[in-house]
């Protein structure tokens, strides 16, 4: 379904170019005053028609940065061209007017405002020489009324701008709602699948768990055999832990049972009781917390939701890092922060984070990282996590004040 979309799209994108390509080739043949004479205008004209047609045509292919940045800089200087060139035109001026529109077709922001400022500073220029060189020979229409039509192009601009905000606006609360989305569906097919695995393996271990420790008070068994039950003992644990975690995202609590929970004991518990899993790789933890931390939440969750993330950046951390946590509180919101001088992430990994069973540890179900979503959500908290590749990671958690 994706495939035929993208094959739609781009049916709809050449048929559009064409039809524009067909229009400036028109503009050459048809009724042009210079045709035939093959002066530098003409050639002028003709080299920007041709070159960006090329670059309209070769964007699906190669929709690249510099790409759209030389699209803007040709139709901004095909456009002035014709203005320039063509005076007897005078509606040419109206496309002026309109030369930052065409950026908002590539959702760049960066773009948008390159492309607002140049034609800003190439409009001021041409004012200038109408006012003082050409003093209204060529473009009479212009300078009668020369402070009217700076106005109305600064209007223009205005509207465009307007324009560009909404528009731009509305595209990031769509794809937040897609993330949500996405991420609610994620929830439903994990918590369907945990539902079933946890009624199919949860009670035949607890069985096996049962009788292991059993086993494990028979003093007839040699202190290997115990050594080996034990150890069967705990790797039993640990998938019970596992079908633990599947449970809490398949059934939430549907009551939200809250406290005021003090942020700075909390971290420093947790850090304490991670203090010696650091110096396994010779990783120490800077705690460093200012003000009135205190949030509603509850705390054992909360306490789960440090545990996982501050573990996992010791585990990304390089031997000898230093993991650094700090909280404060910002205007209405306890802000705490996890940072970490490990191997990063990419833009594509971050996203992916909170993913069933996705993981960039070698033994990672993913859970984790989904049950601090939940966590996170759960008490009307945010979580950003910014990291990039050899940089570290910076995990920021915000939890309005109590």
């Amino acid at each position: 379904m994706k495939e035929i979309s993208i094959t739609f799209n781009k049916k709809i994108y050449y048929f559009v170019v064409w039809i524009i390509v067909a229009i400036m080739i028109a503009g050459l043949l048809i009724d042009n005053p210079r045709f035939g004479e093959f002066g530098v205008v003409y050639i002028s004209h003709s080299i920007l028609v041709f070159i960006l047609s090329v670059c309209l045509l070769l964007y699906p292919k190669n929709s690249t940065d510099i790409l759209r940045l030389i699209i803007i800089i040709v139709a901004s200087v095909y456009f002035y061209m014709l203005f320039l060139f063509y005076p007897e035109t005078w509606s040419t001026f109206i496309f002026l007017c309109f030369i930052p529109a065409l950026s908002i077709l590539f959702f760049d922001s960066k773009l948008f405002y390159f492309s607002l400022i140049l034609n800003g500073i190439s409009i001021t220029i041409i004012f200038g020489y109408i006012m003082l060189i050409d003093r209204g020979l060529h473009y009479p229409y212009i300078k009668e009324d020369l402070i009217g039509n700076f106005i109305n192009f600064i209007a223009s601009q205005i509207i465009i701008y307007f324009i560009f905000y909404l528009t731009n606006r509305r595209i990031k609360k769509q794809q937040i709602y897609y993330a949500q989305i996405q991420h609610s569906e994620r929830l439903k097919t994990t918590g369907q699948l945990a539902a079933a695995v946890a009624h199919e393996i949860r009670n035949p271990l607890t069985v096996v768990k049962g009788f292991l420790q059993l086993f494990e008070q028979d003093s007839s068994l040699s202190d290997d055999r115990k050594g080996h039950v034990t150890l069967m003992i705990d790797e039993l644990n640990t998938a019970e832990q596992v079908i633990s975690q599947f449970l809490s995202i398949a059934k939430p609590d549907k009551e939200n049972v809250t406290e005021n929970v003090d942020a700075k004991v909390v971290l420093q518990s947790v850090t304490d009781l991670l203090h010696s899993y650091g110096l396994l790789h010779d990783n120490r933890i800077e705690l460093n917390v200012t003000g009135d931390c205190t949030i509603s939440a509850n705390n054992i969750e909360f306490k789960q939701l440090l545990i996982n993330i501050i573990k996992n950046a010791i585990e990304a951390s390089n031997f000898g890092d230093v993991v650094f946590v700090t909280a404060g509180r910002e205007k209405d919101f306890v802000v705490i922060k996890i940072i970490d001088q490990g191997r990063g992430m990419s833009e594509t990994e971050v996203a992916s984070l909170g993913t069933p069973f996705y993981s960039l540890k070698s033994k990672g179900t993913g859970l984790g990282m989904m049950i601090c979503f939940n966590i996170v959500e759960k008490f009307k908290g945010t979580i950003d996590i910014q990291s990039s590749i050899d940089h570290g990671t910076t995990v920021t958690i915000r939890f309005p004040a109590s």
